[in-house]
Protein backbone atom coordinates (compact mmCIF):
# COMPACT_ATOMS: atom_id res chain seq x y z
CA UNK A 1 0.00 0.00 0.00
CA UNK A 2 1.33 3.42 -0.99
CA UNK A 3 0.98 6.92 0.46
CA UNK A 4 0.08 9.93 -1.68
CA UNK A 5 1.95 13.14 -0.85
CA UNK A 6 0.35 15.98 -2.88
CA UNK A 7 2.85 18.66 -3.85
CA UNK A 8 1.63 22.06 -2.75
CA UNK A 9 3.73 23.57 -5.54
CA UNK A 10 0.61 22.96 -7.65
CA UNK A 11 -2.03 24.23 -5.22
CA UNK A 12 -3.81 27.60 -5.34
CA UNK A 13 -1.44 29.91 -3.47
CA UNK A 14 -4.23 32.37 -2.70
CA UNK A 15 -6.28 29.60 -1.08
CA UNK A 16 -3.68 27.30 0.42
CA UNK A 17 -5.45 26.58 3.69
CA UNK A 18 -8.59 25.67 1.76
CA UNK A 19 -6.58 23.32 -0.45
CA UNK A 20 -4.88 21.68 2.55
CA UNK A 21 -8.28 21.02 4.11
CA UNK A 22 -9.55 19.66 0.78
CA UNK A 23 -6.57 17.29 0.63
CA UNK A 24 -7.49 15.89 4.02
CA UNK A 25 -11.16 15.60 3.04
CA UNK A 26 -10.10 13.62 -0.05
CA UNK A 27 -8.25 11.14 2.16
CA UNK A 28 -4.68 12.45 1.96
CA UNK A 29 -2.42 11.87 4.95
CA UNK A 30 0.67 13.79 3.76
CA UNK A 31 1.56 17.09 2.07
CA UNK A 32 4.76 17.55 0.06
CA UNK A 33 6.48 20.94 0.43
CA UNK A 34 9.17 21.84 -2.12
CA UNK A 35 11.76 24.38 -1.00
CA UNK A 36 13.95 25.87 -3.76
CA UNK A 37 16.76 28.38 -3.36
CA UNK A 38 17.26 29.60 -6.93
CA UNK A 39 20.83 28.29 -6.82
CA UNK A 40 20.81 24.53 -6.32
CA UNK A 41 17.85 24.56 -8.72
CA UNK A 42 16.97 27.38 -11.13
CA UNK A 43 13.80 28.42 -9.36
CA UNK A 44 12.65 29.95 -6.08
CA UNK A 45 9.84 28.71 -3.88
CA UNK A 46 8.82 28.70 -0.24
CA UNK A 47 10.86 29.08 2.94
CA UNK A 48 10.62 27.79 6.48
CA UNK A 49 8.13 30.55 7.35
CA UNK A 50 5.54 28.78 5.16
CA UNK A 51 6.09 25.49 7.00
CA UNK A 52 5.72 27.38 10.28
CA UNK A 53 2.44 28.90 9.03
CA UNK A 54 1.16 25.53 7.80
CA UNK A 55 1.82 23.59 10.98
CA UNK A 56 -1.04 25.02 13.10
CA UNK A 57 -3.51 24.72 10.22
CA UNK A 58 -3.16 21.02 9.40
CA UNK A 59 -2.40 17.74 11.12
CA UNK A 60 -1.27 16.12 7.86
CA UNK A 61 2.32 14.86 7.70
CA UNK A 62 4.55 17.63 6.31
CA UNK A 63 7.00 16.04 3.88
CA UNK A 64 9.52 18.86 3.29
CA UNK A 65 11.96 18.53 0.38
CA UNK A 66 14.94 20.90 0.49
CA UNK A 67 16.32 21.72 -2.97
CA UNK A 68 18.96 24.02 -1.52
CA UNK A 69 22.73 24.24 -1.34
CA UNK A 70 24.49 23.48 1.96
CA UNK A 71 21.26 22.51 3.74
CA UNK A 72 22.94 22.24 7.14
CA UNK A 73 22.54 26.03 7.35
CA UNK A 74 18.75 25.81 7.45
CA UNK A 75 17.63 22.42 8.73
CA UNK A 76 17.19 23.63 12.30
CA UNK A 77 14.76 26.31 11.09
CA UNK A 78 12.72 23.78 9.12
CA UNK A 79 12.69 21.26 11.95
CA UNK A 80 11.52 23.84 14.45
CA UNK A 81 8.94 25.14 11.95
CA UNK A 82 7.15 21.79 12.04
CA UNK A 83 8.45 19.47 9.33
CA UNK A 84 7.75 15.77 9.97
CA UNK A 85 10.11 14.51 7.27
CA UNK A 86 13.00 16.65 6.01
CA UNK A 87 14.82 15.45 2.91
CA UNK A 88 18.09 16.84 1.57
CA UNK A 89 19.91 16.27 -1.71
CA UNK A 90 22.98 14.07 -1.78
CA UNK A 91 24.40 16.48 -4.37
CA UNK A 92 23.96 19.56 -2.16
CA UNK A 93 27.09 19.30 0.01
CA UNK A 94 30.18 17.24 0.82
CA UNK A 95 29.70 13.66 2.04
CA UNK A 96 30.89 14.66 5.51
CA UNK A 97 28.39 17.52 5.72
CA UNK A 98 25.55 15.40 4.35
CA UNK A 99 26.08 12.95 7.23
CA UNK A 100 26.23 15.79 9.75
CA UNK A 101 23.04 17.27 8.33
CA UNK A 102 21.12 14.00 8.52
CA UNK A 103 22.33 13.50 12.10
CA UNK A 104 21.27 17.02 13.03
CA UNK A 105 17.77 16.52 11.58
CA UNK A 106 17.29 13.38 13.69
CA UNK A 107 18.69 15.06 16.81
CA UNK A 108 16.01 17.73 16.36
CA UNK A 109 13.26 15.09 16.42
CA UNK A 110 12.47 15.06 12.70
CA UNK A 111 12.73 12.12 10.30
CA UNK A 112 15.64 12.64 7.87
CA UNK A 113 15.62 11.71 4.23
CA UNK A 114 18.05 11.75 1.29
CA UNK A 115 17.22 12.73 -2.30
CA UNK A 116 18.89 11.82 -5.60
CA UNK A 117 18.65 13.70 -8.90
CA UNK A 118 18.16 11.81 -12.19
CA UNK A 119 21.80 11.90 -13.27
CA UNK A 120 23.17 10.74 -9.90
CA UNK A 121 23.57 6.95 -9.52
CA UNK A 122 21.85 5.01 -6.74
CA UNK A 123 25.21 3.98 -5.33
CA UNK A 124 25.85 7.59 -4.26
CA UNK A 125 23.24 7.07 -1.53
CA UNK A 126 24.80 3.91 -0.10
CA UNK A 127 26.62 5.63 2.80
CA UNK A 128 23.39 7.20 4.05
CA UNK A 129 20.76 4.48 3.67
CA UNK A 130 20.99 3.26 7.25
CA UNK A 131 20.65 6.84 8.55
CA UNK A 132 17.38 7.87 6.94
CA UNK A 133 13.63 7.29 7.18
CA UNK A 134 13.00 8.13 3.54
CA UNK A 135 14.80 8.01 0.20
CA UNK A 136 13.44 10.20 -2.59
CA UNK A 137 14.16 9.49 -6.26
CA UNK A 138 13.51 12.42 -8.57
CA UNK A 139 11.70 11.32 -11.71
CA UNK A 140 12.19 14.76 -13.31
CA UNK A 141 15.00 17.30 -13.11
CA UNK A 142 14.21 19.16 -9.88
CA UNK A 143 13.19 22.79 -9.94
CA UNK A 144 9.87 23.07 -11.77
CA UNK A 145 6.44 21.45 -11.60
CA UNK A 146 4.57 19.98 -14.54
CA UNK A 147 7.49 18.13 -16.15
CA UNK A 148 7.23 14.80 -17.98
CA UNK A 149 7.82 11.64 -15.95
CA UNK A 150 11.18 9.94 -16.62
CA UNK A 151 10.38 6.23 -16.83
CA UNK A 152 14.07 5.44 -17.17
CA UNK A 153 14.42 6.20 -13.43
CA UNK A 154 12.56 3.00 -12.55
CA UNK A 155 15.68 0.78 -12.52
CA UNK A 156 17.18 3.18 -9.98
CA UNK A 157 14.04 2.95 -7.84
CA UNK A 158 14.18 -0.84 -7.99
CA UNK A 159 17.90 -0.85 -7.15
CA UNK A 160 17.40 1.43 -4.16
CA UNK A 161 14.53 -0.70 -2.87
CA UNK A 162 16.83 -3.73 -2.97
CA UNK A 163 19.63 -1.80 -1.24
CA UNK A 164 17.23 -0.57 1.46
CA UNK A 165 15.83 -4.04 2.03
CA UNK A 166 19.33 -5.13 3.04
CA UNK A 167 20.14 -2.33 5.50
CA UNK A 168 16.95 -0.41 6.36
CA UNK A 169 13.81 -2.24 5.21
CA UNK A 170 11.39 0.06 7.07
CA UNK A 171 12.62 3.11 5.14
CA UNK A 172 10.13 4.78 2.80
CA UNK A 173 11.02 5.04 -0.89
CA UNK A 174 9.44 8.09 -2.52
CA UNK A 175 9.20 9.20 -6.16
CA UNK A 176 8.60 12.78 -7.27
CA UNK A 177 8.10 14.24 -10.71
CA UNK A 178 5.44 13.83 -13.36
CA UNK A 179 3.64 11.06 -11.48
CA UNK A 180 -0.07 10.49 -12.09
CA UNK A 181 -2.60 7.74 -12.51
CA UNK A 182 -0.99 6.58 -15.76
CA UNK A 183 2.35 5.69 -14.20
CA UNK A 184 1.82 5.29 -10.44
CA UNK A 185 1.52 1.51 -10.73
CA UNK A 186 4.89 1.37 -12.48
CA UNK A 187 6.43 3.28 -9.57
CA UNK A 188 4.87 0.97 -7.00
CA UNK A 189 5.87 -2.15 -8.92
CA UNK A 190 9.48 -1.00 -8.70
CA UNK A 191 9.34 -0.47 -4.94
CA UNK A 192 8.09 3.06 -4.31
CA UNK A 193 5.68 3.38 -1.40
CA UNK A 194 5.32 7.19 -1.27
CA UNK A 195 4.06 8.95 -4.39
CA UNK A 196 4.36 12.70 -4.87
CA UNK A 197 1.81 14.14 -7.30
CA UNK A 198 1.34 17.83 -7.98
CA UNK A 199 -0.37 18.86 -11.19
CA UNK A 200 -2.04 15.48 -11.65
CA UNK A 201 -3.62 15.57 -8.21
CA UNK A 202 -4.73 19.20 -8.09
CA UNK A 203 -6.18 19.02 -11.63
CA UNK A 204 -8.02 15.74 -10.99
CA UNK A 205 -11.79 15.91 -11.43
CA UNK A 206 -12.28 13.54 -8.48
CA UNK A 207 -9.53 14.01 -5.91
CA UNK A 208 -10.85 11.32 -3.55
CA UNK A 209 -10.81 8.76 -6.37
CA UNK A 210 -7.28 9.88 -7.24
CA UNK A 211 -6.12 9.23 -3.67
CA UNK A 212 -7.75 5.78 -3.61
CA UNK A 213 -6.12 4.81 -6.90
CA UNK A 214 -2.64 5.91 -5.80
CA UNK A 215 -2.94 4.33 -2.34
CA UNK A 216 -4.51 1.04 -3.46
Amino acid sequence: MAILSPSILSCDYMNMQRDFAACKDAGCKWLHVDIMDGHFVPNLSFGYSLVQAMRPTTDLVLDVHLMIDTPIRYVENFCKAGADYLTIHVEADTPENIKKTLEKIRELGVKPGIVVKPKTPAQALAPYLSMVDMVLVMTVEPGFGGQKFMADMMPKVKQLRAMLDEVNPQCHLEVDGGVGLDNCELCKENGADVIVAGSAYFKASDSAAFVKKIEA
